[in-house]
């Protein structure tokens, strides 16, 4: 089984992710995409508290289809779990499957930062994808420019995001926002 690994922060998950979760199913890139979101960031990005931004996803893997899943193995790993640590934890999981690293075209500056990068390289042959707004790599494809930052900016502001992010997700930030302080602001 093709196992594409998604992973991120997802505060909050938002079309962009479900654009890309589906466009590598609909391309047969992938048979399942798994969305892994980050215990804490690796760079002390302030995020929602884990367990908040796993119900996220799994609002969005239910609205996109049922060969997206959700992995919570980021709370099972020591921290700070380094992208490399977590795909070499789950092959070691899943032995039959074979691994692809999803990763955003925002972050191809940033590679050099990445813990054994060369290793991820070899061993889980990234799948890049275009962002709007950042150079796209020969052979990749532009998605929007969607952002999880710009999703929390609207929600402090009280815009519309229901454009911006998929129903059943939106249903979650609602809720925790009519109940009191914003669980996606750090």
């Amino acid at each position: 089984m093709r196992i594409a690994i998604y992973g991120g922060s997802f505060n909050p998950p938002h079309v962009g992710h479900a654009m890309v979760a589906a466009w590598l199913h609909w391309t047969h890139r992938a048979d399942e995409v798994w969305l892994v979101p980050t215990r804490s960031h690796p760079f002390d990005k302030p995020m929602a508290p884990f367990p908040f931004r796993v119900r996220l996803c799994e609002a969005l893997a239910g609205a996109v289809g049922e060969w997206v899943m959700v992995s919570t193995i980021e709370g099972e790993l020591d921290e700070p779990s380094y992208t490399v640590d977590t795909l070499r934890a789950l092959a070691r999981r899943h032995p039959g499957y074979q691994f692809r690293l999803v990763l955003g075209s925002d972050n191809l500056d940033q590679l050099h930062a990445w813990k054994d990068w060369d290793g991820i390289e070899a061993e889980f042959a990234p799948i890049v994808v275009g962002r709007q707004g950042y150079p796209t790599p020969p052979g990749a494809v532009d998605f929007p420019g969607v952002s999880s930052t710009d999703v929390r900016r609207r929600l402090r502001a009280g815009e519309p995001v229901d454009h911006l992010v998929p129903a059943a997700v939106l249903a979650l930030l609602g809720a925790a926002y009519r109940s009191g302080p914003s669980p996606t602001t750090p």
